[in-house]
């Protein structure tokens, strides 16, 4: 078994972090400094806790331009964008931060003589969470900010392929006098995640991932009957109606489809465009894809980098060559991309049409620069279409009618309904899914209900 991480660019194929995997000694001190610290981390109250993330915070985005190049060269994201994913740690975490006040305090039962009766929500303990590479810091904010400020303490597992995030996430709580143990990260095999899953120190186990490694979480945590919040992907659709702006249409959709070169789990993947206005639709995606400069993310002009590994361009051109296979057609010449190549990560977008729900590009996720294109008869058929599918995190409707879209937001199985935009994330909503996208609720009020108990207290006076 090995015992150590090695995380490949796929910039170039060279390696760029080396690391350790946590021994065993190791792994039992960070469960028992977590257990440890949680009693006085709570015990320091909302306002504490949060002045103390804050800085944690203020200390991490100091440090944009080095985490954003970290990023890059670890996952491929071209450099243009992402510093925009700290920019995004730092609203998501400031938001949970100024509602932690109001979605922690007391539920106040109804008045009655004689009594005090309220629910308080109470912390945890000790939150897992287990972050994915393709989103490595919004991913891991969503559970990490919201678990310390409702009085847990947390342990990070990132990613082989995005281990700096970790470290540097560390760094700014160490530089912001974090106490000891209230946040800490391991660098973890599979086989070490199980074991920490299944220790009796933790109590909330927060993972985003493919439905295989949710599977794998389940199993683990089975009958310690802890929380599990689990957001495993999607195949999300967007509705174009015939009344739709569709210069706006195109630019959203185009974007919601290749941006990360296609590996977000909110990413289009599958587009439905009423008959009147697909051949218009249509012509403006292939020119707006044809813009698209296919390159070394480090380089300014890059706007679509590479995938995250050799390996996944190959699953990624399996998909496109089976739905070409099945009689779809690619509308994108891939050697107008120069840099694309069948022996390397850089993957030329595909804009399909001539699809069908029996070809995996329309009926399972696909991670990467890939999207499906069919012409719809109505609402009535785009909603027959968008819920078949074994995923549900989010969906579009692109429309100048709210009426309408309210209508097809409220018949379509989904985490979040979208009207004139798409692939995004409001701290204020609930972030969940239906389906195989898995279950539970990160960010928002709501999403302070998974990482605490409800306690009931009920006082009689005599």
């Amino acid at each position: 078994m090995t015992q150590e991480l090695i995380t490949i660019s796929p910039i170039d194929g060279r390696e760029v972090v080396r690391r350790a995997y946590a021994s065993d000694a190791q792994i039992a001190q960070a469960l028992a400094n977590a257990q440890g610290a949680q009693a006085a981390w709570r015990a320091m109250g909302v306002e504490a806790r949060g002045r103390i993330v804050s800085l944690a915070v203020d200390r991490f985005v100091a440090a944009k331009a080095e985490i954003a190049r970290a990023i890059t060269i670890q996952m491929g994201r071209p450099l243009r964008y992402t510093p925009g994913e700290v920019a995004g740690f730092e609203a998501r975490a400031r938001h949970m931060i100024a509602i932690a006040g109001e979605a922690l305090s007391p539920i106040q039962a109804p008045a009655q003589a004689g009594f005090t009766r309220f629910i308080s929500r109470e912390p945890i303990g000790v939150a897992l969470t287990i972050a994915p590479w393709n989103y490595p810091l919004l991913t891991a904010v969503n559970s990490i900010v919201p678990a310390l400020m409702a009085g847990n303490t947390v342990i990070l597992k990132h990613s082989d392929q995005t281990p700096l995030c970790a470290e540097l996430i560390d760094r700014a709580f160490r530089d912001a006098g974090a106490p000891k143990g209230v946040f800490q990260y391991l660098h973890a095999s599979h086989d070490i995640v199980q074991r920490l899953i299944r220790a009796p120190e933790i109590g909330y186990v927060s993972f985003t991932g493919s439905v295989r490694g949710g599977r794998i979480v389940e199993e683990s945590a089975a009958g310690r009957f802890i929380g599990v919040g689990l957001e495993l992907g999607g195949n999300d659709p967007a509705y174009v109606r015939a009344d739709a702006r569709i210069d706006h249409a195109v630019e959203t959709l185009v974007d919601g489809a290749f941006f990360n070169s296609g590996q977000s789990c909110c990413g289009i993947q599958r587009i439905y465009v009423a008959r009147s206005v697909y051949e218009e639709f249509l012509g403006r995606a292939v020119a707006l894809t044809n813009g698209y400069v296919l390159g070394n993310p480090l380089h300014a002009d890059t706007t679509l980098g590479p995938v995250v590994r050799a390996q996944a361009a190959v699953e990624i051109r399996g998909i496109i060559a089976e739905a070409l296979a099945a009689g779809a057609r690619n509308m994108i010449d891939p050697s107008h991309f120069k840099e694309a190549s069948e022996s390397s990560p850089y993957v030329a977008p595909a804009l399909l049409t001539q699809v069908d729900h029996r070809m995996r590009v329309m009926n399972d996720e696909c991670f990467g620069p890939v999207v499906g294109i069919m012409p719809v008869d109505g609402d009535d058929e785009a909603v027959a279409l968008m819920n078949d599918s074994p995923y549900g995190l989010t969906a579009a409707a692109f429309t100048q009618d709210e009426e309408a879209a309210l209508h097809i937001g409220r018949r379509v199985r989904t985490g979040t309904f979208f009207m004139n935009r798409c692939d995004y994330l409001d701290p204020s909503l609930a972030w969940t899914g239906v389906k195989n996208t898995g279950r539970g609720v990160s960010l928002s009020a709501v999403g302070y209900e998974q990482l605490t108990q409800a306690k009931s207290f009920h006082l009689r006076s005599v």
